[in-house]
């Protein structure tokens, strides 16, 4: 496999965020040529499937600045420096739901878009919620308004395109597919 490799001949930041990094790099082809490639960098993030008791899905609906537009989302968020990925999920459910569990089990993790991006998501499933005797404390930018839904609803505000996401749409399919193999 490793004929399919580019090698790195150059790279140049440019950009550095608070949220991702841009990098510039020229590589040389499989073939011997070069091109060059636009890199993002990001920490990685979680993304957590809170499902209640009487088997709804915890979402938040948000609006999301690059598309312009209200989206119902699962609750997500990046790692922070030297989180572990199940201590940011939990954080995440806590703060933008005001849910909290003991555990979580770990699915799956995906890059988002590997042709430009290295972002890696966790996805968790979070079962047995109890709501926080706290108020859920957002970051200081961010507005969600939370919402539950059956898998039912959820597959309506995916035909409506309010659902929009990856990470949701997934999320979504996986409580379909179990609750059907749990019916058999």
């Amino acid at each position: 496999m490793d004929h399919l490799k580019e090698k790195e001949l150059h790279s140049k930041e440019i950009f550095s965020g608070r949220i991702i990094d841009l990098f510039l790099q020229e590589v040389e082809l499989p073939n011997g040529k070069t091109s060059t490639r636009e890199i993002v960098k990001h920490p990685g993030a979680v993304a957590v499937i809170p499902v209640t008791k009487d088997n709804k899905i915890v979402m938040v609906q948000q609006f999301r600045k690059p598309m312009e537009r209200i989206m119902v989302e699962i609750p997500a968020g990046k790692l922070e420096k030297g989180e572990q990925p199940e201590y940011t999920a939990k954080r995440e459910l806590e703060e933008e739901t005001g849910y909290t569990c003991d555990s979580m089990e770990h699915l799956i993790s995906f890059y988002t878009s590997p042709g430009f991006a290295d972002e890696l998501v966790h996805l968790y499933l979070a079962e047995d919620l109890k709501v926080m005797e706290t108020e859920a404390s957002l970051d200081e930018d961010e507005f969600v308004e939370v919402m539950e839904v059956t898998i039912d609803e959820a597959l309506q505000l995916i035909k409506e395109q309010r659902i929009y996401d990856a990470k949701t749409a997934y999320a979504v399919q996986y409580l379909q597919l179990k609750q059907a193999l749990q019916q058999k």
